[in-house]
C-alpha cells in the first residue's frame, strides 16, 4: 500500500512538473515568432520588400535608390560616404583628443585616440542617413543602440562632430525608438526608456523607410496574391492614392511634421492612420519663420498659401516617393506649372521678365535653400558651426533669391 501511494505521488509530481513546464514554455513563447517573421504591433505581418519585386520590379528598382530607402542601412563600405584614408579620416578636438573612421578586420570604427593613444573602439553597425546631407552612425551595446560621436558632413566632404553634441567624445547618447519611426520601416522594442535606454532586437529591424512603410505590412497580400494570381485587384494592401488628402498627408507628416510628441508607443501609427491618435499635435497656424527647414517640410508647407487656398494639394502632388528627383528643378517646375499658367487663378508675376526658361526653374525663387538650424555641425579647424542647406517647403516669395536669378539669367544671356 505504501509503495502504491508513492508511486501514485510520483506520478502526479512527474505530471505537476510536466504541466508548469508546457505552461511556463507557453508563457515564454506567445510573443515570439519564427525566424524570420516579423509582426507590427497590430499583428500583421510584414513580406520584406524584396517580395514586392516580383510583381513591381521597375518601381522596387528605382525606390531602392531613393534617400528614404538609404536612410537606414546595416553598416557596409557602399553605404559609408566618408573617406577612410589616412589623413582624411579623423576629426579632432584639440590638439591632443581625436576621433578616427577605420577600417579593421570584422568592420568599422571609430576610435578615440588621445596623444596618439587609442582609448576605446566602438564598432559601426548601422548608417543613418543616405548621405544626401551627411550621415551619422550607431552602435549596439546589449540590444541598446548609442549615436557615435562624429558624423560625415557630405557639402563639406569631410568628418564632423554629431549634430548636437558637445564639443567632447562621448559614445553614450542612446537612439530611441522614435529616432528610429523615422529612420527604418519597423523596430521591435523589449523595454520603454523610462528607466534607461530602450532595448531592441536586432533581428526586429527593417531598415530604410520601403515599400511597407507606405503601403502597410504586405504578408497577407503577398500570401493572397500568389494563390490568386488570376485576381488583378490589389488586397490586403493600401494604396495610399486612395486615402484621403489629410490620410495623406498624416503618413508624411509622421516623420516630416516636425518634433512630435508621441501618445502611444512607436511604430503603431500606420499608413491610413489619424495622427492625432498618436501624436500631440500642435493645431495652430504655422509660423513659417520659426519652423527649421529640416524635419518639418509639412509645417512650413501648411504655412504657404498654395496650400491653403488649395483643397487637393499633398506632398505627392510634387514628390514621387518611388523615384530619385532630388536637384530636378525643371522637373518639380512642371508640377508648378500645372497649377500657375495661363487659364488659372495665378500666375507667376515674373512671367515676361523671365520668359520661356521660367518653366526650368520655379523652385530657386518660391523654394530657396536655407540654413537649418537642426543640422549644425562643426568641421574641423572652425570654431563656429555650419549649417545645412536645405530646401524651404515655405512656398511663398523671396525678394532676394528671385533678385538673384534674374542676375543669373541675365549674365546668361
Amino acid at each position: 500500500m505504501k509503495e502504491f501511494k508513492s508511486y501514485r505521488y510520483s506520478v502526479i509530481t512527474i505530471l505537476t512538473i510536466v504541466a508548469l513546464v508546457f505552461v511556463f514554455t507557453r508563457c515564454m513563447n506567445k510573443d515570439t515568432e519564427p525566424a524570420g517573421v516579423i509582426k507590427n504591433a497590430a499583428g500583421k505581418q510584414f513580406a520584406g520588400s524584396a517580395t514586392c519585386a516580383n510583381c513591381h520590379k521597375n518601381i522596387y528598382d528605382h525606390h531602392l535608390k531613393t534617400a528614404h530607402y538609404l536612410t537606414t542601412r546595416i553598416a557596409a563600405e557602399e553605404y559609408i560616404r566618408g573617406s577612410f584614408e589616412n589623413g582624411k579620416n579623423t576629426y579632432a578636438y584639440d590638439d591632443e583628443k581625436l576621433v578616427a573612421v577605420e577600417r579593421r578586420g570584422n568592420g568599422f570604427y571609430q576610435v578615440e585616440y588621445n596623444q596618439g593613444t587609442e582609448k576605446t573602439a566602438h564598432r559601426i553597425d548601422i548608417v543613418i542617413g543616405s548621405g544626401t546631407m551627411g550621415q551619422s552612425f550607431l552602435t549596439w551595446e546589449n540590444d541598446q543602440l548609442f549615436q557615435l560621436p562624429i558624423t560625415y558632413f557630405t557639402a563639406a566632404h569631410e568628418w564632423s562632430n554629431s549634430p548636437g553634441y558637445p564639443n567632447k567624445i562621448i559614445f553614450n547618447r542612446p537612439i530611441t525608438s522614435r529616432c528610429l519611426e523615422c529612420h527604418s520601416t519597423f523596430a521591435k522594442t523589449t523595454s520603454n526608456n523610462e528607466t534607461g535606454p530602450e532595448k531592441f532586437v536586432p533581428s526586429q529591424m527593417i531598415y530604410g523607410v520601403d515599400c511597407e512603410k507606405c503601403h502597410g505590412p504586405a504578408g497577407q497580400h503577398v500570401d493572397f496574391q500568389s494563390k490568386n494570381p488570376a485576381i488583378q485587384t490589389a488586397k490586403y494592401i493600401i494604396n495610399p492614392a486612395r486615402l484621403s488628402r489629410q490620410q495623406n498627408l498624416d503618413l508624411c507628416a509622421s516623420c516630416h511634421g516636425g518634433r512630435l510628441k508621441k501618445t502611444r508607443p512607436s511604430f503603431e501609427f500606420t499608413v491610413g492612420d489619424t495622427l492625432s491618435h498618436f501624436f500631440d499635435l500642435d493645431t495652430s497656424a504655422p509660423d513659417p519663420a520659426k519652423i527649421d527647414v529640416h524635419g518639418n517640410q509639412y509645417g512650413l508647407l501648411r504655412a504657404s498659401k498654395c496650400f491653403r487656398k488649395s483643397e487637393t494639394l499633398t506632398c505627392n502632388t510634387c514628390h514621387n516617393p518611388h523615384d530619385v528627383e532630388k536637384g530636378n528643378t525643371a522637373l518639380f517646375s512642371s508640377r508648378c506649372i500645372t497649377c500657375h499658367s495661363a487659364g488659372h487663378e495665378k500666375i507667376c508675376a515674373m512671367t515676361s521678365a523671365i520668359g520661356r526658361s521660367i518653366k526650368n526653374n520655379c523652385i530657386d525663387c518660391h523654394m530657396p535653400l536655407k540654413p537649418s538650424r537642426a543640422i549644425a555641425v562643426f568641421l574641423p579647424r572652425e570654431s563656429s558651426p555650419t549649417a545645412a542647406l536645405i530646401r524651404s517647403h515655405y512656398i511663398s516669395i523671396y525678394p532676394g533669391e528671385t533678385k538673384q536669378v534674374l542676375q543669373f539669367l541675365n549674365q546668361k544671356h
